[in-house]
């Protein structure tokens, strides 16, 4: 029997997400992974597929194995290969990690055929999406199967593979980003071009990546930044009017392209001077290095390394802060910068990668640079002149904070990509209109070549 019309156009999408990474207790891709899956199911009919690893987190959160969600166990096979990348090349190299990450996920798109496949070929979901990998040298082993069935397959964000910037070589190797150089063999890899092919939508999540998609792609392709917030969760935004002296933070892993010495070097005359307060909340081989530096300078009063935070404090803690520094050279979403936004505290982001897609000159600043030195005297610029005019981050913060609750929350997502599968199940020809502008503003090409890959 047919289904009314009405009825069909009131039921919810039937949708297969694969997030292989998908974990609401970790940070990162998992969270990714985790945070858009749970924004769509709010809007359709969605079953998680993904890692056993993350079984135990997702029970606690209170979902139901085999009505939520499937974990699927392709263990045998990817934990030797991850074993050997990190005995390699160790597990301080991204690039060497995830090119094996992406020969060990085949085994898992492996098994989700086959656990799969006849629900599919009986039509049991409208659209797949696959969240997670992000990594666009992952390629897919169903999309192909997925083209013969007539299922539209989604996939991304994809985000990653950002270059160097060409005055960085000496921290490259510091992180053991040797594999970097020869990153784009990934387009021979065996369903590299079948993968695009058979994809219905195609979700970047920078606009470098946005960028690299071939050509013919590009009547598919959208554009939804890869980081968002959920504004419930994270609480309310920063009340207190920035007054001297001024506090500032910096968060994530203490290596050497995150740049926190750059901004401790930028910061150092005001933090001489107690003008400024500076937060360092993460963890990493840098600190001793830091440790040692801030002692040495005796700005001890003016720093407080509040080493590793779990991500539910990092925002109690942002929220008590003026604005936050990230001078990262390589940064691909830039999650941390989005929830400050959203609590209303004022990135300051060197001009490069995901950052620098998320923040524009209303709500932030974006510090342009072509070497270590440009660098850290842009930094130091920036706070001076916040120093003189504090109440700029308070202007600044309150764009950033509407920003966030206009498009960069996952339910704001979530709701983009619903209309991505409305128009790929009613075969829309140009996707493009579909995603969001360089949020940043500006030319991305023009910043890629002012920090030279």
């Amino acid at each position: 029997m047919n289904t009314p019309a009405g009825a069909e156009a009131a039921r919810k999408i039937r949708v297969l997400v694969i997030a292989e990474a998908a974990n609401p207790e970790w940070t990162s891709v998992p969270l990714v992974g985790w945070s858009l899956y749970n924004a769509l199911a709010k809007i359709a009919d969605v079953h998680l597929v993904t890692q056993v690893r993350n079984a135990p987190a997702l029970l606690r959160k209170g979902l139901v194995e085999g009505r939520d969600f499937t974990a699927l166990d392709n263990e045998t096979f990817a934990a030797p290969l991850y074993s050997f990348a990190g005995r390699l090349l160790g597990r301080e190299s991204w690039t060497a990690l995830t090119a094996f990450s992406s020969v060990a996920y085949y085994s898992f798109e492996w098994k989700l055929w086959q656990t799969f496949g006849k629900r599919l070929a009986a039509r049991e979901f409208d659209v797949v999406h696959r969240i997670t990998p992000l990594s666009p040298t992952a390629q897919s082993l169903i999309a192909g199967k997925l083209g013969k069935l007539g299922i539209p397959f989604v996939l991304g964000p994809l985000n990653g593979g950002i270059p160097w910037p060409k005055q960085f070589r000496q921290r490259q190797y510091a992180e053991k980003e040797y594999l970097s150089h020869v990153r784009s063999l990934y387009r021979l890899m065996p369903f590299y071009r079948s993968t695009l092919k058979h994809s219905a939508a195609i979700i970047s999540g920078s606009t470098f990546t946005q960028r690299q998609l071939p050509a013919w792609t590009r009547s598919k392709s959208i554009f939804i930044p890869e980081n968002g917030v959920d504004l419930g969760v994270l609480g309310a935004e920063r009340s207190s009017r920035a007054t001297l002296p001024l506090h500032g933070a910096f968060v994530g892993r203490l290596v050497p392209y995150k740049g926190a010495d750059l901004l401790l070097e930028a910061a150092r005359p005001f933090l001489d001077s107690g003008n400024l307060k500076l937060h360092i909340m993460g963890d990493g081989p840098q600190r001793p290095s830091l440790l040692a530096k801030v002692n040495a300078w005796g700005v001890d009063h003016s720093v407080q390394f509040h080493g590793w935070v779990p991500h539910a404090e990092v925002g109690k803690k942002l929220r008590e802060c003026d604005f936050l520094a990230l001078p990262s050279v390589r940064e691909f979403g830039g999650g941390v910068v989005v929830e400050a936004m959203a609590l209303g505290v004022t990135p300051i982001v060197a001009d490069y990668g995901g950052p620098a897609d998320l923040v524009d000159d209303s709500d932030g600043v974006r510090v342009a640079f072509s070497d270590e030195a440009s660098l850290v005297a842009g930094f130091r610029a920036t706070i001076a002149e916040m120093l003189n005019l504090p109440d700029q981050l308070d202007v600044l913060g309150k764009a950033a904070r509407a920003k966030v609750g206009q498009s960069l929350t996952w339910d704001a997502k979530a709701a983009q990509i619903l209309r991505i599968y409305r128009a790929v199940l009613n075969d829309v020809a140009d996707l493009s209109r579909f995603g969001l502008d360089a949020v940043g503003g500006g030319s991305p090409d023009q910043r890629i070549q002012k920090a030279g890959p």
